[in-house]
């Protein structure tokens, strides 16, 4: 069985929606994960947001704004009478229940209810668009299967003994539809999957029934090798290990998120990152397999800042580091980047929501200070240490350009470079011609 995801442009429209068949085979045994409708959770977050301030009349406004919407998709999207009127039901049924929640107490609880909305709606649309045109599927209810632990951590092994009785109840049948992003944490509400969303959802279910292969699509052919927002003549990568696509998706690669790389990996599930509008192009295979002797991307990470303590007490001292670290710890602010000398440490952070205690806590080491606005290049592919030339070439690239700090070493798979963002269009543009032209 292969898992097919599709994220909110590839069902953005009713017509995009009807083009989905191009790339679903219903004679193939599929899982098909699906997000919400381009949009709308950027609305359901409005929604929620207004609710939340106890604005209740402008919330109420949105939820009939978006109402509208899907009055239309659902005309242009089942056009015979009989399957319109089981549209209109659902869409009735659920913006009801966003409607009513303006006469009652609103918490966060309630919010992730909202945020849930739109997949429910995306899955259950293309559910009966599918009987309308008498392809046979079955609407598995992610909530039924897909769980946190008290760690906020996918729960594996719950998924794979609550899906496959499902699978195996509706054995004659071959394409499944379900919910990304949406899952139960562990007391049992409704809740979401933040990171990677849908994409994690497509990974973990692969790790989960063991699939043939995992299938990301969206409206980029695969990882390419720099930003193609920003350089001219970029190329989708042919293949990439789980460690460089992660590397990659970490470090600024947005078609896909790092933590949906890992069930994938853990379970040598392969993952392809294909094309909804280019369903021929070859895309990028991902499986532990890394091809040697090559540089293969270039990406960036913006919104960085630097943080440098600098200590006679570190001299020869033990324990120095992890006093340092239980301060990041402890405000659960993760590290990007690590250098240090004999009498310094600098760091950096994307994260500042806590930056004054941290900084406060800091000056008891030494001397501390801080650098915003910067960004971290990083270049991936072979740099294992029998590997000659391709860090000098990384540097010759962005001789012209003040390096603020380098991480090399930490893998076999990246250079990381810490730059001003000011420079970070010309540093990938200069890299991409000294490294792939």
């Amino acid at each position: 069985m292969k898992i097919l995801k599709f994220g909110g442009t590839s069902v953005g429209s009713p017509e995009r929606m009807t083009k989905l068949l191009d790339i679903i085979n219903p004679n193939e045994e599929q899982i098909v994960v699906l997000s919400a409708v381009s949009g709308t959770t950027n609305s359901l977050v409005e929604i929620a947001n207004y609710f939340l301030a106890g604005d209740k009349q402008k919330g109420s406004e949105c939820v009939e704004n978006l109402y509208q919407k899907y009055k239309t998709f659902v005309v242009e999207l089942l056009p015979a009478a009989e399957f319109q009127e089981q549209g209109n039901e659902v869409i009735d049924y659920h913006f009801s229940f966003l409607a009513g929640l303006a006469n009652d107490i609103f918490t966060s609880i309630e919010e992730k209810v909202v945020l849930a909305q739109g997949e429910l709606l995306s899955t259950t649309l293309y559910h009966i668009y599918l009987k309308s045109i008498g392809v046979p599927s079955v609407l598995l209810p992610a909530l039924d299967f897909m769980k946190t632990d008290e760690d906020n951590e996918p729960d594996i092994p719950f998924t794979t003994k609550h899906l496959m009785p499902l699978l195996e109840q509706h054995k004659d049948n071959k394409l499944f539809i379900t919910q990304g992003y949406i899952c139960r944490n562990s007391f049992g509400e409704v809740d979401n999957l933040r990171r990677g969303g849908s994409d994690y959802t497509a990974s973990l279910l692969g790790a989960a029934i063991l699939a043939e292969e995992v299938q990301i699509w969206t409206d980029i052919d695969g990882m390419h090798n720099n930003d193609p927002r920003i350089v001219k003549g970029t190329k989708p990568i042919a293949q990439l290990s789980f460690d460089e696509a992660a590397e990659l998706a970490y470090f600024g690669a947005k078609i896909l998120h790092p933590q949906s790389v890992f069930p994938a990996q853990k379970y040598k599930i392969p993952v392809r990152l294909l094309n909804t509008m280019e369903p021929s192009a070859a895309g990028t295979l991902i499986t532990h397999d890394s091809e040697k002797g090559r540089i293969k991307s270039i990406a960036a990470k913006d919104g960085i800042t630097a943080i440098r303590i600098q200590s006679s007490r570190m001299l020869l001292a033990y324990g120095f580091l992890r006093r340092v670290f239980e301060v990041f710890e402890r405000y659960k602010t993760p590290i990007d980047m690590i250098t240090t000398s004999e009498v310094a440490v600098s760091l950096t952070i994307d994260e500042t929501a806590h930056l004054p205690q941290i900084i406060e806590e800091l000056e008891s080491f030494g001397t501390v200070e801080v650098d915003t606005n910067h960004s971290i290049v990083c270049v991936v592919g072979d740099f294992g240490s029998e590997k000659h030339g391709f860090a000098s070439r990384v540097l010759e690239g962005l001789k012209h350009i003040p390096i603020r700090m380098i991480s090399y070493g930490g893998s076999n798979y990246n250079v990381s470079l810490l730059i001003l963002s000011e420079y970070k269009t010309e540093a990938l543009r200069s890299l991409h011609n000294r490294l792939f032209e």
